[in-house]
């Protein structure tokens, strides 16, 4: 089988998003729009996630805001700081840098983010709103998977769309976003019987294991579309994702890269949230 696959580019496409978002800000003028971002960690990894979200926003003309707490900080002193930002005028999305330490009330926190404000998109009125419609913000991981599907004109209705992960974050808000697109979803986890038959069936498979090279070529649905949402390392350090990339080459039809596939798009997601925030504050 030797069928021609597609590499997705997600930093493409994020490009032409935030060049979007940086004229809807100048539009604006002389409002201006703010995102606050609370971090807690102190892990490199985090760090360079909230550097890659300044810079973009600087990009775009969004003023933000980074609150670094120290480890030893307790779930009030963020509570505290999430009441001040929630009260702001200035203040038009608050984000908090996950994952919290483990001392922390991770759901308590980000249960005080008002929900005009969870440019996230994970407090329980906005993921409600995605069952009941009405939602202010919908998860920037899982709308800028949309994002790229319909950038492509892949076809949703009436697909197998099979999810490998069901956090709140990634999984369940995208699975109802699928649905909302009249797709047959399945969303499958550790506990699921068969997984490699349910990702045989899949037209457009998403995996959010955190598994470097979980699913092969071998594993996958001829002309599937494959979009990897993982980041990880391989066994010689290199960046990777669940997927292992080159082995669905002349298989997949549709595939994303780690990196430069879903990660671009979910700060561009996140920078159209704030915007969209700003718009409804005004």
């Amino acid at each position: 089988m030797n069928i021609e696959t597609k590499k997705i580019d997600g930093t493409k496409i994020a490009s032409i998003i935030k060049q979007e978002v940086k004229d809807a800000v100048e539009a604006m003028a002389p409002e201006t729009v703010g995102l606050s971002v609370i971090t807690v960690q102190t892990n490199s990894s985090a760090q360079i996630y909230i550097k890659n979200k300044q810079k973009a926003c600087d990009y775009v003309g969004i003023k933000s805001q980074i609150y670094t707490l120290d480890e030893s900080s307790t779930t009030n002193n963020v509570l505290e700081l999430i009441e001040v930002l929630n009260d702001s005028h200035s203040v038009d999305g608050i984000l908090v840098q996950l994952p919290l330490p483990k001392h922390m009330d991770q759901s308590t926190i980000i249960a005080a983010i008002s929900p005009s404000k969870d440019v996230d998109g994970f407090s329980k009125e906005n993921l409600a709103g995605l069952i009941a419609g009405g939602s202010s913000f919908e998860s920037c991981t899982p709308l800028g998977i949309m994002a790229l599907l319909k950038h492509e004109n892949i076809e949703i209705a009436g697909k197998k769309c099979v999810i490998i992960g069901r956090s709140n974050i990634v999984g369940k808000p995208l699975a109802l976003m699928l649905l909302n697109e009249d797709a047959t979803v399945c969303i499958c986890h550790s506990k699921t019987v068969n997984l490699a038959n349910e990702i045989k069936t899949a037209d457009i498979l998403i995996s959010a294991v955190g598994k470097a090279k979980f699913i092969t070529g071998a594993m996958i649905k001829p002309k599937a579309v494959v979009i990897d949402v993982g980041i990880t390392h391989d066994e010689n350090g290199k960046l990777c994702g669940d997927v292992d990339f080159d082995s669905c080459l002349g298989i997949a039809e549709y595939i994303t890269p780690v990196p430069g596939g879903v990660g671009p798009m979910t700060i561009a997601m996140l920078l159209k949230n704030c915007v969209r925030a700003a718009q409804l504050h005004v």
